[in-house]
Order: C-alpha cells, then sequence, then structure tokens
C-alpha cells in the first residue's frame, strides 16, 4: 500500500498565462580555438598587406591588399562571436529577434557572431519589502515586511516574458505580502485559527505558495519568504498592548486557580485520610474559603487569631 500523501499548504493564488518560450541550451563552441584562429586570420591578412608591397605588378598588388583586408575582416568578425561567461551568470542568444538558445557554461564561449548576446545573472538574491501598513482580516491595520530569496531559474522567460523581471519580483512580493496580510487576523481570537503571529510557519508556506504562482510566468524561483517585521499600527499599538495583557492576566489567573482548586482537593483528602480532625460542611467551606483566600490573592495573608470557636 502507498503511504499517504502530505497535504500541501492551498492559497488563493492568481493564474498567470502560460509561457511562450522556454528556456534552451544555445550552440556554441569553445572559445578557445576561436580565438586562436582569429589571431592567425589577423596574423594572415596583416602578412598578406605587408606582402603586397613586394610585389611589382600592380594587378598582383591590389589583388594582395584586398585579400589581406578580407581575411582580417573576417577574422575580426568571426572574433565578434566570443563571449565571456563568469559562473552565476548566463548569455541569452537571439538571431535578428528570434531566440536561439541560453550560454550557461562558464568560461570563453564562441556563438554565431551575428546573434546578439544579453547578459543575464542566475545567482541567488535577496529582496526585502518596506514596510507596508495594511489591515488584517479583522479590520485592525498592521505594519509587516517581508524577505525574499531568488534566484532566476529560466532566463528565456526572464527575458521575454516580462519587461523588467527584477521589478517584476519586487511589485508580486508586495502584492503577495499584502493579500496574505489581509487573508488572516494579526491575532486569533479562537484557538483554532490561524494568525500572523501565532502561525507564522503555515503563513510565511502559504506566503511561498502565491509567490511561486505570481512569478513562475517570470522564470523566477522562490527559495525562501520569510516575514521580518510584524506589529500592530502605532494608532492602535497602545490599545492592542492592553488587550494582550488582559489576556495574559486572565490566562495567568485561570492557571492559579486551577492550582489553587487542586491545592485544596489534596488538603481536605489528606485531612480526612489521617484524621487529624472530624469536619463538618460547614467547617469544610471555611476552610475552602480561607484557603481559596489565601493561595488566589495578590497581598500575603494577614494570620488572625480566633479566641472564639468557629460558631461564634
Amino acid at each position: 500500500m502507498s503511504a499517504p500523501q502530505t497535504p500541501q499548504p492551498t492559497a488563493d493564488v492568481p493564474e498567470m498565462p502560460a509561457p511562450r518560450v522556454r528556456e534552451t541550451p544555445a550552440h556554441s563552441i569553445g572559445g578557445g580555438l576561436a580565438l586562436l584562429l582569429g589571431l592567425v586570420g589577423l596574423l594572415v591578412g596583416a602578412g598578406l598587406i605587408a606582402s603586397s608591397a613586394g610585389v611589382a605588378g600592380t594587378g598582383a598588388k591590389a589583388t594582395l591588399i584586398v585579400v589581406g583586408i578580407l581575411v582580417a575582416l573576417a577574422a575580426f568578425l568571426a572574433m565578434c562571436g566570443l563571449n565571456m561567461v563568469a559562473p552565476g551568470e548566463a548569455r541569452v542568444v537571439q538571431l535578428f529577434g528570434r531566440y536561439r538558445g541560453t550560454i550557461r557554461q562558464d568560461g570563453l564561449r564562441w556563438v554565431n557572431p551575428f546573434t546578439s548576446r544579453t547578459k543575464i545573472s542566475t545567482r541567488v538574491r535577496n529582496h526585502e519589502t518596506a514596510v507596508l501598513k495594511v489591515n488584517d482580516a479583522y479590520g485592525n491595520p498592521i505594519e509587516l515586511a517581508a524577505v525574499v530569496v531568488w534566484r532566476v531559474e529560466d532566463t528565456a522567460q526572464a527575458t521575454f516574458e516580462v519587461d523588467d523581471y527584477i521589478e517584476f519580483v519586487s511589485t508580486q512580493t508586495e502584492a503577495a505580502v499584502r493579500h496574505i496580510a489581509i487573508e488572516y487576523p494579526y491575532d486569533a481570537h479562537d484557538e483554532d485559527g490561524l494568525s500572523l503571529r501565532g502561525n507564522a510557519e503555515e503563513i510565511t508556506e502559504k506566503l511561498a505558495v502565491e509567490l511561486h504562482a505570481r512569478v513562475e510566468a517570470a522564470g523566477v524561483q522562490i527559495i525562501e519568504s520569510r516575514f521580518t517585521h510584524l506589529a500592530y499600527a502605532p494608532e492602535i499599538a497602545s490599545a492592542m498592548l492592553q488587550r494582550q495583557q488582559a489576556g495574559a492576566v486572565v490566562a495567568a489567573r485561570r492557571q492559579i486557580v486551577d492550582g489553587a482548586v487542586g491545592m485544596v482537593e489534596a488538603a481536605l483528602e489528606r485531612i480526612g485520610q489521617r484524621g487529624i480532625v472530624e469536619l463538618d460542611d460547614e467547617r469544610k467551606a471555611a476552610m475552602v474559603s480561607n484557603l481559596m483566600v489565601v493561595l488566589c490573592g495578590d497581598r500575603a495573608a494577614q494570620p488572625v487569631l480566633n479566641t472564639g470557636t468557629l460558631y461564634q
């Protein structure tokens, strides 16, 4: 039996148009041999021109000069096809406007000299958004910022599918962060609901899914995305801080009461087991009241000496 598949995080992602071009490797050869042949051609052309000075006939001299110039021009034109490709870079090759492939192999490469070559970086990059002010799912104004780690995966799509892939990534990242922010509250009122502050891992996974869908048309791969800033807007920060403090006080009081009830139950049980004193219902109620006051009070208890009896 096959193992159950882990459900992937879903997000309301936009539908982008299908790419019209995909990256393919360009036809290229090692540039060392092409450089050597080009230099030899230049030397041969210069030698033919120089040797024309020792020829007596005018026709032969003109022929040597013309041939030398043509050989030199052909060698120079061939050397124009040389490209130096550094690690982390690529060259998008076009011939008369048509895409002819991409050179990713680093070093000195030679391609058709009549083609145009556009340099594009394939290194890993960071993009950090400015601090954005948006309203969360409850309508509260919040501030948030995110950092995205990305790189170009398909150089053809990055070049031909969008005008400027760097600006495209920047704009789509801001749009995705704003969309995620309005989908979830900063703090969830119910325990089962997702919130930006309490479920950062789940929210960032959804952000990565939406970012991938938005920038996939540009041939960009999202490596990681994280929130770098998350806070209430200054105009409501003090009110929300009081709300958080009140919630913390209520939670602490609830824990204190639960612990006090357990201690009172244990005390009554041990007194009954050891037979220290016989307690009726009224005495038990008085003991419970006193213990709860001592255990749940904010101040230290002041002892009171009772010189009478419990019923006076």
